[in-house]
Parts: structure tokens; sequence; C-alpha cells
């Protein structure tokens, strides 16, 4: 028996040696120490042995198969460690090479232009409110005098949400950021001086508008603030985001339900490739007394101006973009032109 042994450890750590992987090494494992293996049917023989006989064998069978697991766990590991030098090789980094360096992020330009704004209006003694986009439909629309069925709601549709609010109201994604003048004037007292910038919805989307854009909304109450001052705020505003005093700037009369009397407001710069050219940059208005009221306030006392500008629109102008899409296509390309 002990011949037997002695060549079936060797044929054990020759099979061993030979098994270039770990898979293949495992494969010869089962030979020999397998359920089917040569020395695992030599270990069930014993029971056809006398004592004596068994337990002589036995131990040379146990002893024969220390050696060979032996032999294994060394070829383990000669496998092992080859394959982390090989690995270790293959990903090597040379140390002495430059670094690659992170490339440093910026802002995106339009929200250059919501900082740019916020700054400008701040610089004149204005808030910043913010607010939720998921709004309630009488703070979108009915407090700001435009009721249910109103024609004027068919310009703004949106993207409504189910469910209600805690009074049973309907829930919608905010089509304006006006919403937050009448939040912030019911919680604060007047004079108030504010804009809500911020992401608005509509169902829109063109090489000038998107259903997701930003928009931000100013309004001033006070007990003597005339249209006189609404142009100056805003004048002011536009020559001093577009860092020149060559612009001229116009009210053209329009409707809005919000306010009365209203007016669009257009642009025209006097140099560069929009000479002379009129562009629409806002709308604006003196605040409509329905609206004062629903500001929990009263309309024979308070009186103000609100306007609402796209800051998309803004930063096209500011940066000479054709497309609004791009800002939101997320091409490096595009968005690189505006790091510092």
């Amino acid at each position: 028996m002990q011949a037997d042994l002695d060549r079936i450890v060797d044929d054990a750590l020759a099979a061993f040696a030979a098994a270039a992987d770990a898979p293949r090494l495992e494969q010869e494992k089962a030979r020999f120490t397998g359920k089917s293996g040569t020395l695992t049917a030599m270990l069930k023989s014993l029971g056809s042995l006398e004592p004596d006989a068994r337990r002589e064998a036995g131990a040379a069978i146990n002893l024969a198969k220390a050696r060979i697991e032996e032999a294994l766990q060394a070829r383990r590991e000669a496998i092992a460690n080859a394959a982390l030098e090989a690995r270790l090789a293959q990903e090597t980094v040379d140390v002495t090479l430059p670094g690659r360096g992170r490339a440093r992020g910026t802002l995106h330009p339009v929200m250059r232009t919501l900082h740019r704004v916020e700054a400008i209006f701040r610089s004149i003694g204005f808030d910043v409110a913010d607010g939720p986009e998921i709004e309630t439909d009488w703070h979108n629309f009915t407090a700001l005098n435009n009721p249910e069925n109103h024609p004027a709601r068919s310009m703004q549709d949106t993207f409504y949400v189910e469910g209600e609010d805690s009074a049973g109201l309907p829930l919608l994604l905010r089509t304006h950021t006006s919403p937050m003048q009448v939040r912030y004037a019911r919680s604060h007292t007047p004079p108030i001086r504010v804009i809500a910038p911020g992401r608005t919805y509509r169902v829109d989307s063109d090489a000038t508008h998107s259903p997701m854009f930003h928009q931000v909304e100013g309004l001033w109450i006070d007990e003597h603030i005339s249209f006189a001052h609404l142009k100056g705020v805003y004048t002011d505003f536009l020559r001093r985001f577009f860092e020149t005093d060559e612009l001229q700037v116009r009210f053209r009369p329009s409707f809005f339900p919000f306010t009365e009397p209203s007016a669009e407001v257009d642009m025209a710069f006097t140099r560069g490739p929009l000479k002379g050219r009129w562009l629409e940059i806002s709308g604006a208005g003196q605040v409509h007394p329905t609206v004062i009221r629903n500001f929990g306030l009263d309309p024979e006392r308070w009186i103000g101006f609100a306007f609402g500008s796209g800051l998309e629109r803004l930063t096209m102008l500011r940066y000479g973009v054709g497309d609004l899409r791009q800002f939101f296509e997320n091409d490096l390309r595009f968005l690189q032109q505006f790091r510092d």
C-alpha cells in the first residue's frame, strides 16, 4: 500500500505544479482528494481491513493526504501571488509623470445670471425669497386675480400633480414665481421689496422656450409707489446687468390679470449685432387691487409694482446664445465657454 500512496502523492505534486491557474488547480485537487478521488477511495476501503491493519493503513493514508494538502496550499499561494504580481505590473503608475489633475468646475450660465440678478437687487435693498415648486392652485392662479376658468390660464397651462393640499386645494408645478410674492407679502409687514428667483414649469418647448425654465419676479409695495418707480428700477437693473448705459428701454401697454395698468418691457442695444432690434425682456405693471387684498393688505393705502423676467432670456442676450435648449443639453463643449 505504501508504494501506491507514494505514487499518488508524486502524481498529485506533479499535477499541482503543472496547473497554470486556480480553476485548473482545483480540478486536479478533486482527482486526488475529492469525493471520487483516488485517495478518498482508499480511505473508503479501510472498512474491509482487520482492526490492526486498518489502523496502520489509515495512518499512512492520512500522512499522504497531509502531504497532498500541504502541496495544494503552497501551489494556491504561488498562483495567487503570481496573479497579484501580474496585476501590479499591469496597473503600475509612473509617479514621475505629471499629474493629470481634475478640471475645475464652474457655475452653469443660468446660475451665473441668477446670482448676478440677486446681487443687483440686494444692492438696492430688495430681499430674496424662495419657495415651493409644487404650488396650490390658489397661490399660483386665484390669489393673482386669475380665477378658475379665466381665459388667461390657458396661456400658462402646466403640469398638474395628483392629490390636494391640506385645505383640499389642487396642486401643480408653479408656472411662475409670482406665488412667492403672495406668500412673502402675507408673512411680512409693508413696505415690501422682494425678488423671487427660481424654477418654473409650462407645457412649452422650442428654440426659445423650455418646459422647465427659470424666472425672477420682483415686488415693491409701499404707500407711494408709482409706475415711474418701476421704470426707474427696471431700467437701472438692465443697464447694470448688461454693464452698459447704451440701452433703450420702452414700456408697451399689455394685459396681465395681476397688474393694472400692465406693460411689456422691451429693450434695444444701441450697438453690436442686436443694434436697434427691440426684444421683449419682461412683463410688469402696478399690482392689481384684488391682488393687494389677497396679500392681506388694504389697496386704498398700499400700492406697488411687480415684474417678471425669464433668466434664460437674460442669459441668452448677455452671452449671445441663440438656442435656449443648449443650456440643458449638458454638452461640456458649450458649458466650458463660461468657465472663469
